[in-house]
């Protein structure tokens, strides 16, 4: 009799304890008040930049086929393309190769701001241009192509995307380096008062260039066809008539934006550096423009280093191309009271 009373009294302890474990876990669970992790699933990028998936956020085929314009060039309208009517650059350049950073950054000659500035004279054509003629000034000589008509759909498509673009970056997407309305263009850089020394230019290629562009200048391609980095002379690179071919131009590009990623802030390249690279790299063969004789109808605004006469100075087309700029500035300002910055 006694075992079966400490028998019950066992199962009795026993359910009296589980009774009060589960008391306790619920005050447990009725007080506790850190919650539960939530759960984040691993992000898989669809696109490869922000501004990327920003522009197709959108849904809007319009700027989508603008943003492959900037980014895809010679896919979308360069020898690339399958459909020959479409093909209207002359090389596999990309509006990326010189609008860096898909034209946001700054003084990398960005475009996230340039709609607000046209219509602009320009002393080239020596008359107000609209967008659309600037974007064919480079398609006929930094992309060594044929004009594209105004009302094209590619064109069309291109001029809303930097509508698009300017209002898009004026707040963050992923991409703090977007350019202010200040920091267009090319930042400029005191030039070195002296002819270009080429032998030193070759040096700081070889140093400085080659790990992207390789020792013939002819640029990284990727798989597909396209350039990783850009062909610096040679067939398919940028004509002699493109504004890159100035040396005071490509030398402030470069010396502010190359290695490629160095920033305006924290140059690697000097001066001196970046002035006879760029002479280097300028003075190597590229295909030629037709009819540069009409360039500067107003001849004294043609910039310093224009590398192709008629000028309206006495100083041969070796000096315009090499340098010194020093005394072909003073010329201008003596004789016809301009000063020359570039």
């Amino acid at each position: 009799m006694q075992d079966q009373i400490k028998k019950l009294a066992q199962i009795l302890l026993v359910i009296l304890l589980a009774y009060v474990g589960v008391v306790v876990l619920v005050f447990i669970g009725l007080f506790n008040t850190t919650k539960p992790e939530k759960y984040v699933p691993i992000a898989v990028p669809e696109y490869q930049t922000d501004l990327e998936a920003a522009v197709y956020a959108t849904q809007d085929p319009s700027l989508q086929l603008g943003y492959e314009v900037l980014v895809n060039t010679s896919k979308v309208i360069g020898p690339l393309v399958a459909n020959a009517a479409k093909r209207t650059t002359g090389n596999n350049l990309e509006c990326i190769s010189c609008h860096l950073n898909e034209g946001t950054k700054a003084f990398g000659i960005p475009l996230n701001t340039v709609l607000e500035r046209f219509p602009q004279f320009r002393g080239r054509e020596n008359k107000i241009g609209t967008i659309e003629d600037r974007i064919n000034g480079c398609l006929t000589r930094s992309m060594n192509g044929k004009p594209l008509d105004a009302n094209a759909q590619e064109m069309k498509s291109l001029v809303a995307f930097l509508g698009w673009l300017n209002k898009e970056t004026t707040r963050d997407v992923g991409n703090s380096l977007y350019a202010k309305a200040t920091e267009k263009g090319i930042k400029p850089m005191e030039w070195p008062n002296r002819p270009a020394d080429l032998s030193h230019g070759a040096e700081v290629f070889e140093q400085q260039c080659v790990l992207c562009h390789q020792k013939n200048g002819q640029g990284t391609k990727e798989t597909e066809g396209q350039y990783l980095y850009p062909p610096l002379w040679g067939r398919d690179s940028y004509n002699n008539g493109a504004g890159m071919t100035r040396l005071l131009t490509a030398a402030s590009f470069i010396k502010y934006n190359m290695p490629y990623g160095v920033s305006h802030q924290n140059p690697i390249l000097t001066d001196e550096e970046a002035y006879d690279v760029a002479a280097y790299m300028n003075q190597q063969q590229r295909p030629e423009k037709a009819a540069l004789l009409a360039d500067f109808p107003d001849r004294t605004k043609k910039p310093l280093s224009t590398p192709y006469g008629p000028y309206a100075d006495p100083y041969p087309v070796e000096q315009h191309q090499l340098g010194p700029y020093g005394p072909i500035a003073d010329y201008y300002k003596k004789e016809f009271g301009i000063i020359k910055t570039k």
